[in-house]
């Protein structure tokens, strides 16, 4: 077993993996994440994000700015044991896009359209490491708080006609983007 002196500090790649969501780009994702890693809360994202890799988490960083500008976490504490890291957070951002939500086959099931609204919601986020890397992440978040914030829920009678029609657009952009390959 190596030193701790020789390995990584885990908490601090786990931490700038969290950073790069915000605003990182693919070199900041390779940097802290394994070439094998998976990211276990992609399971409603698109499919680019469902993948392995450093390009994969970033897909699921596009897919979150796209609908959240001014995304921010604060980690306010951590825990670590052996090759797993946790870490307790807020995010927080402002709902300027569709947030649009993906089923099995990588279909838009459901649209957001944008509220203009701010959010902060609690979350922790898993790591487990191989070789100084994320290989494993998973995350527990409070999203139905975050849909009360943002406004989704309960939902008025016009935003139930604004998410039809922002579903309704998802789903035709989809269809053309396939139809392109």
């Amino acid at each position: 077993m190596d030193s701790l002196d020789d390995s990584p500090n885990l908490t601090a790649v786990a931490i700038r993996s969290i950073e790069a969501m915000a605003d990182g780009d693919l070199a900041d994702f390779v940097a802290v994440v394994h070439p094998q890693a998976q990211n276990r809360q992609a399971a409603d994202e698109p499919l680019a994000c469902r993948g392995r890799g450093p390009l994969a988490f970033l897909s699921t960083a596009v897919w979150l700015r796209s609908a959240y500008s001014e995304l921010a976490w604060m980690v306010h504490d951590s825990a670590a044991s052996e090759d797993l890291v946790v870490l307790h957070t807020s995010m927080s951002g402002r709902h300027t896009g569709p947030f649009i939500t993906y089923d099995s086959e990588g279909r838009p099931a459901q649209a957001f359209p944008s509220t203009g609204r701010r959010f902060s919601v609690t979350q922790t986020h898993w790591f487990r490491f191989t070789d100084g890397l994320i290989v494993e992440h998973w995350a527990n978040r409070d999203d139905l708080g975050q849909a009360h914030q943002l406004g989704w829920l309960p939902p008025s009678p016009a935003y139930l006609i604004r998410m039809a029609i922002a579903t309704r657009r998802a789903r035709r952009s989809h269809r053309a983007a396939v139809a392109l390959q």
